[in-house]
């Protein structure tokens, strides 16, 4: 009997989301190369979030 969708969804309560980890710097694969001017947006988005985040 196959899963249905609301099965897999987990609802984490607020001392269960406190405990998971917060990275600044994820291991993602970006190449100069062959971005767009989409993903160029979004590495300046980022940027200015982490830079946000800082301040806070």
């Amino acid at each position: 009997m196959p899963n249905s969708q609301s099965d897999n969804n987990v609802s984490f309560g607020q001392s269960e989301a406190s405990k998971l980890p917060t990275g600044r710097n994820e291991d993602v694969e970006f190449s100069s190369d062959i971005a767009d001017a989409e993903d160029l947006e979004a590495v300046l988005r980022a940027k200015a979030a982490d830079e946000r985040q800082e301040e806070s």
